[in-house]
C-alpha cells in the first residue's frame, strides 16, 4: 500500500518538478526577449535623438552664418553711404572754396582797375591844368606880339617877315640835315647788325615763330574732329579758357597752338594732351582739364624755381618768391630766356665777388633776383625794376638785394660793391652775341599793350591777343554790360587801338558776352 502510494507520489512529484522547471525556463525566455526588445528600442531612440540633435546643430550654425552675413552687408552698406556723403561734402566744400577764390580775384581786379582809373584821372587833370596854363601864356604872348606889330612901319614889318622866313628856312634845313644824319646812322647800325647776325649764324630760323608756337601730336587725324566738336563748341571753349589760338590744318596728326604768352600756351598744351589721352572731349571736361593744367603749371613753376636755386647754390628763399622765379622760365627779354639770363648773371656775379673778397652767396642771390620783376610786369602796372623792389621787400630779402634790383639799370645809386658787380654781370650776359632779339621784344610788347588797352575799359573781365596780334578777344562781364553796351565797347577799343598803337595790317576786335548760371545740388 505504501509502495503503491510512493509509486503514485514520486511520478507526480517528478512531473511537478519538471513542470516547474519548464515554466521557469519559459518565463526566463520571455523575460529575456522583452529585455532585448526594450534595449533595442532605447538604442533606437538614442540614435534618433543624436541624429535630430546633429541636424538641429547644423541648422543653427547655418542660420547664425546667414545672420552674420546680413549684418556684415548692412554695416558695409552704411559705411559706403557715409563715405559717399563725406565725398559729396568734400566736393561741395571744394566748389565753395573755388567760388570764394574767384570772388577774391574779381575783387582784386576791381580794386586794381579803380586804382588805375584814379591814377589816370589825376594824370589827365594835371595835363589839363598844364595845357590851360600854356594856353593862357600863349594868349599873353599873342597879345604882346599883336601890340608890337601894330607899332611897326611897312618897311620894318617887311624886314621882320623876311628875317623870320630866313630863320624858319634855316631851321627846316637844319632839321632836314639832322634827319638825314639820323637816317644814315640808323641805316649803318642796321647794316652792321645784319652783318654780325650773318657772321654768327643766328638768323637761320624765325625767332617769333619758334617762341610763340607749340605743336601737339595727335594719335590719329580723327582726333581733330573731336577737338573741333559739334559746330566748333570744343575748340571755341578751349580758346576762350586759355587765350590761345588753336590752328587745325592739313598737317597730319598735329595741332598747332599759337600765342605770345608762353604760360598760357603751356597750359593749353597740357590741357589738350590730357583731353586727348582721356578721350572725353566736351566743354565741361575742357574746363576741368584747363583748371587741372593751371594747378599743374603752378607746381611746375615751383619745381623750376627750386632747380634754379639748386643750380646757383642758394638753399633758402620764400616759397612764393621761388614760384615767381620759376615764372621767369616762360618769360623772354629781347628773345633771351630771362631765367637762363638770371642764372648766368648770378654765376658771373659770384665769380667776380669771389675775386674781390665779397659775399659770394649774397652776390649770387642778388644776381638771380635782379630781373624778378619781369615775372609779373605784364600783369601789374609799373616797370620791372619797381615791381622787383616791391617783391623783394615784401618777402624780406636783404637790403643789398633790394638796392641791386633798384640800381642795375642806373635808376638808383648803387650802395654796395655787389650791386655794381651784378650790373656788370647783367651787361655781360645781355651783350653776348646772339643772346637777344629786338624784333621779338617789340612784338611781345605790342601784344601786351594790345591786351592792356582792352583790359582798361570798364566791364571787361579779361582779354586775349591771338592770331599773332591780328585779333583781340575781349570777354566782358554780362552783369555789367548789355549787348548794346558790348557793341559800344568793341568800337571804343577799336578807336583806342587806332590812336595809341602802331601795328601792321588790321586788328579784329571780338567782344564776347556770355551769361552762365551755376547751382549746386546739396
Amino acid at each position: 500500500m505504501t509502495a503503491d502510494i510512493l509509486l503514485a507520489v514520486v511520478p507526480a512529484a517528478i512531473a511537478i518538478v519538471i513542470g516547474y522547471a519548464c515554466g521557469f525556463s519559459v518565463h526566463k525566455h520571455i523575460h529575456t526577449k522583452n529585455l532585448n526588445e526594450a534595449t533595442s528600442t532605447a538604442e533606437g531612440i538614442i540614435a534618433q535623438a543624436k541624429t535630430e540633435a546633429a541636424t538641429l546643430k547644423k541648422e543653427t550654425v547655418i542660420e547664425a552664418k546667414d545672420e552674420a552675413n546680413r549684418y556684415r552687408n548692412q554695416v558695409e552698406d552704411e559705411v559706403r553711404q557715409r563715405r559717399n556723403e563725406v565725398a559729396k561734402t568734400e566736393s561741395r566744400l571744394d566748389a565753395r572754396e573755388e567760388t570764394l577764390d574767384r570772388r577774391d580775384d574779381t575783387l582784386d581786379r576791381k580794386e586794381q582797375s579803380l586804382a588805375d582809373r584814379d591814377t589816370n584821372l589825376s594824370k589827365r587833370q594835371d595835363d589839363l591844368d598844364a595845357l590851360a596854363a600854356k594856353l593862357a601864356h600863349s594868349e599873353d604872348d599873342a597879345e604882346a606880339e599883336m601890340a608890337r606889330i601894330a607899332e611897326l612901319t611897312p618897311e620894318a614889318a617887311r624886314k621882320e617877315v623876311l628875317d623870320k622866313t630866313r630863320d624858319e628856312l634855316t631851321h627846316e634845313r637844319a632839321v632836314m640835315v639832322r634827319e638825314s644824319e639820323d637816317e644814315a646812322r640808323s641805316t649803318a647800325g642796321k647794316t652792321a647788325k645784319t652783318l654780325i647776325a650773318d657772321a654768327i649764324q643766328r638768323s637761320a630760323a624765325d625767332i617769333v615763330t619758334e617762341t610763340t608756337v607749340t605743336v601737339v601730336n595727335l594719335p590719329t587725324d580723327d582726333m581733330k574732329g573731336r577737338i573741333i566738336g559739334r559746330e566748333g563748341r570744343n575748340i571755341r571753349t578751349l580758346e576762350t579758357l586759355t587765350g590761345i589760338d588753336i590752328i587745325i590744318d592739313d598737317t597730319p596728326e598735329a595741332v598747332v597752338l599759337s600765342g605770345f604768352d608762353p604760360i598760357r600756351r603751356e597750359i593749353a598744351r597740357m590741357a589738350l594732351e590730357a583731353l586727348i589721352q582721356d578721350g572725353r572731349i566736351h566743354p565741361a571736361r575742357i574746363e576741368e582739364a584747363v583748371d587741372k593744367a593751371r594747378r599743374q603749371m603752378d607746381e611746375q613753376m615751383r619745381e623750376i624755381g627750386e632747380k634754379a636755386l639748386f643750380d646757383v647754390g642758394i638753399h633758402s628763399m620764400h616759397p612764393d618768391l621761388i614760384k615767381t622765379l620759376g615764372r621767369l622760365h616762360y618769360r623772354t627779354s629781347y628773345g633771351q630766356n630771362v631765367l637762363d639770363h638770371s642764372i648766368q648773371v648770378a654765376k658771373l656775379a659770384g665769380v667776380m665777388a669771389a675775386e674781390l673778397g665779397e659775399d659770394i652767396t649774397l652776390a649770387k642771390r642778388a644776381g638771380l633776383l635782379h630781373d624778378i620783376g619781369k615775372a609779373v610786369d605784364h600783369e601789374v602796372e609799373g616797370s620791372h625794376v619797381e615791381l622787383g623792389v616791391e617783391l623783394t621787400r615784401k618777402y624780406h630779402e636783404p637790403q643789398v638785394v633790394v638796392n641791386t634790383i633798384a640800381s642795375h639799370h642806373g635808376d638808383t645809386e648803387a650802395t654796395s660793391t655787389i650791386a655794381v658787380l651784378v650790373a656788370s654781370a647783367d651787361a655781360i650776359s645781355a651783350a653776348r652775341p646772339g643772346a637777344r632779339s629786338e624784333s621779338l621784344e617789340n612784338y611781345l610788347h605790342r601784344l601786351e599793350k594790345l591786351e592792356s588797352i582792352a583790359n582798361s575799359f570798364d566791364g571787361v573781365d579779361h582779354s586775349y591777343a591771338i592770331q599773332a596780334g591780328r585779333e583781340i578777344r575781349v570777354i566782358v562781364k554780362p552783369e555789367k554790360l548789355s549787348d548794346d553796351q558790348a557793341t559800344l565797347v568793341a568800337r571804343d577799343i577799336k578807336n583806342e587801338i587806332e590812336h595809341n598803337l602802331e601795328y601792321p595790317g588790321h586788328i579784329k576786335v571780338t567782344v564776347i558776352r556770355e551769361t552762365r548760371r551755376v547751382e549746386y545740388a546739396k
